[in-house]
């Protein structure tokens, strides 16, 4: 969907690529917040030096956001052969990026409020690794949607479904975790991990708007529901 308009960049109309450039650019403004957040988290930076320019770099994801808008709607209304359904899709996922910089925000937040050390293995060392794979994905996204690479799309959807199961079994560890867990940790460590899973979440929703369909945008395809092994045993006696 992305791609054919991508492609019809070189026809020269200028308020089009710039709403493309400036998507880009919320992208790589998104990245940045999610790094500087997880820096505060791992304590290797200090919240009192990042704060301002984190919340200022979301004000220019912000007022990027209200750019795009406008000039996709003054490339609809002086083009009469325009891409509608492409320039929909351009405009849903910009609130895609601008949700990420709200959620890499979130994050943050995390980190002013839990001062505490990150001491329970079971839980810091998953979320460690699904935070290093949500890094990971936003370079992935962004050569996929400048490339306009279906390949790099469809392997940037599967790596964050990766990653939202296993936010879940994080979550699901936690309500089921019957030992001593001081209930301000367990809200730092589920607050954490929903946060990681929406980041994930909006970037495959990017990623789909390369390929896919407009009516798939924000609905992700449900995954087959495998068998309980106690519940079969019980219903088979």
């Amino acid at each position: 969907m992305l791609g054919q308009l991508i492609a019809a960049l070189k026809s020269g109309d200028n308020k089009l690529d710039e709403a493309f450039a400036q998507f880009a650019e919320m992208l790589h403004a998104a990245e940045w917040m999610f790094h500087e957040a997880n820096g505060v988290l791992r304590g290797d930076k200090l919240d009192v030096d990042v704060e301002v320019p984190l919340y200022s770099k979301d004000q220019e994801i912000n007022t990027l956001l209200r750019t795009v808008r406008a000039n996709i709607l003054t490339h609809l209304s002086v083009n009469k052969i325009a891409d509608i359904a492409g320039c929909l899709a351009l405009m849903s996922v910009a609130k895609d990026a601008e949700r990420i910089g709200d959620y890499c925000k979130n994050l943050f937040e995390v980190a002013q409020y839990y001062t505490s050390d990150y001491k329970i293995d079971r839980y810091h060392e998953p979320l460690e690794e699904i935070c290093q794979n949500v890094g990971g994905l936003f370079p992935l996204v962004i050569e996929a949607f400048v490339e306009s690479s279906t390949k790099k799309a469809k392997k940037a959807i599967k790596a964050a479904d990766r990653i939202r199961g296993e936010c879940d079994a994080v979550e699901a560890s936690l309500l089921h975790d019957r030992r001593t867990v001081a209930t301000h940790s367990a809200v730092a460590y589920s607050l954490r991990s929903r946060h990681y899973k929406r980041i994930a979440s909006h970037l495959a929703n990017i990623s789909t708007a390369v390929f896919g369909k407009i009516e798939d945008l924000d609905f992700r395809k449900p995954k087959k529901e495998k068998p309980d092994p106690v519940t079969d045993k019980t219903a088979s006696q």
